[in-house]
């Protein structure tokens, strides 16, 4: 089965999700999220969505020296993101125990 529209769906909360645990610069969030499980999602989704929660005010970026190159750019919640986020986890919620109900009703004919 092909999730890359469900997880595209789903790329505001997982990477705003990821930022509010900590601060991070692009290449680190994308390793969080292969290391949380989400390999299949491309570098270029990852980097387009931070662009747009960017240009949206739900998050801010400050910049950082760095030891092995050049200087980082952090990514950031805003009060706005946090606000964003919180109703986006309390939809996932709704959304995720109504998918439960459903998908625990047995269809008809089966047993």
């Amino acid at each position: 089965m092909d999730r890359s529209q469900l997880l595209k769906g789903l790329l505001d909360i997982i990477v705003l999700r990821v930022l509010e645990i900590e601060d991070a610069y692009g290449y680190e969030i994308l390793h969080r999220l292969r290391g949380a499980g989400f390999d299949e999602l491309g570098d270029a989704s990852v980097y387009g969505t931070l662009r747009r929660l960017y240009k949206a005010g739900y998050l801010a970026t400050y910049v950082l020296p760095s030891d092995s190159g050049p200087h980082r750019k952090y990514y950031t919640l805003t009060p706005e993101g946090r606000g964003y986020l919180k109703g986006m986890h309390e939809a996932w919620e709704d959304v995720s125990a109504k998918m439960r109900k459903l998908l625990d009703i047995p269809e008809k004919g089966r047993s």
